[in-house]
């Protein structure tokens, strides 16, 4: 069962009975007392230009993290035009960030935030939705869970953008190859984290032959910022974020406003994009202030 990490025990109880129904018993640290209740909040950083140290540096003035998981984005899925496959590929800016996971990721695992690597298209034809048998797709997730092994990550985030299906002689979209690729991938690593940034074919390709993998996911969330849609999936509302902003691109009223409907839905989760290095404590408090009854506090 996947540890959960430092968050609100209420809403941790709820997220683990949904949790890839791998078993029916709570993990001890759900069990634990926390400072911080309320929904769990996600940061995405953009690691070519920022560090994954940032998500760390803000916790709530009552106590507890903002940020309950930090998501690397991200390293991306390529084609291999000799082999005729798909291979997992950092660039400089996401490999570096992972050599150096004793500063980068671990500093936060010790926190109680959980790290996870987002996979992205690269414009190369490979996508998520498109392995051309079900042997491709299991070595594509043989690669994702041996990434998560060696760095120490908690899970892989599944973002179905930028493929571009159809280059360099690739297919286009099938109904099987995404089913095959995140149950593949749930054997490998059963006690890790999978989510869903909910766009593209692969997003709408949840099930095959009688097999859904919805439930194999522990979090799906909106990808478009500044706006409000529930995901098209079939998790509790403890793993699923309607919301999903910007951090200082989205308007504070409209992040306010998004956190009151998560709380008010009854949802577990709030997604933020583009953490950067710059104090945003004010902006962040925005949101924080409806999530958890708190302001948020930056320290270096």
């Amino acid at each position: 069962m996947v540890t959960l990490g430092r968050i609100a025990a209420a809403v941790a109880v709820a997220a683990a009975a949904a949790l890839v129904g791998t078993t029916g018993t709570a993990p001890a640290a759900v069990a634990k007392a926390v400072a911080k209740t309320g929904p769990i909040s996600v940061a995405y950083v953009e690691v070519n230009n920022n560090s994954m140290t940032n998500v760390g540096k803000y916790t709530l003035a009552k106590g507890g993290n903002v940020f309950d998981v930090a998501v690397i984005f991200a390293a991306n899925i390529n084609y291999d035009t000799t082999t005729k496959s798909a291979y997992l590929y950092n660039n400089p800016n996401v490999q570096r960030t992972l050599d150096n996971a004793a500063t980068e990721i671990k500093p936060l695992q010790a926190k109680g935030i959980k790290v996870m690597l987002s996979i992205l298209g690269n414009h190369e034809g490979a996508g998520f939705a498109n392995f051309p048998s079900q042997a491709a797709a299991a070595a594509f997730a043989k690669q994702l869970s041996d990434t998560v092994t060696k760095y120490g990550l908690d899970g892989i985030d599944f973002d179905d953008e930028y493929a571009e299906y159809g280059n360099n002689g690739t297919g286009q979209p099938n109904a099987s190859s995404f089913v095959y690729l995140v149950t593949a991938l749930r054997n490998l690593m059963p006690n890790k984290l999978i989510s869903l940034y909910n766009i593209g074919p692969s997003a709408s390709r949840l099930s095959y032959n009688g097999v859904s993998v919805d439930s194999k996911f522990n979090y799906a969330w909106n990808p478009y910022y500044g706006t409000w849609g529930v995901p098209a999936i079939k998790l509790p509302k403890s793993g699923l974020s309607p919301a999903a902003i910007e951090i200082g691109a989205t308007a504070t009223s409209t992040a306010a406003d998004l956190a009151r409907r998560t709380v008010s839905g009854g949802y577990g989760v709030y997604l933020t994009y583009n953490l950067n290095g710059t104090d945003q404590h004010t902006y962040i408090s925005s949101f924080t202030n409806v999530l958890y009854g708190s302001a948020a506090v930056y320290k270096k």
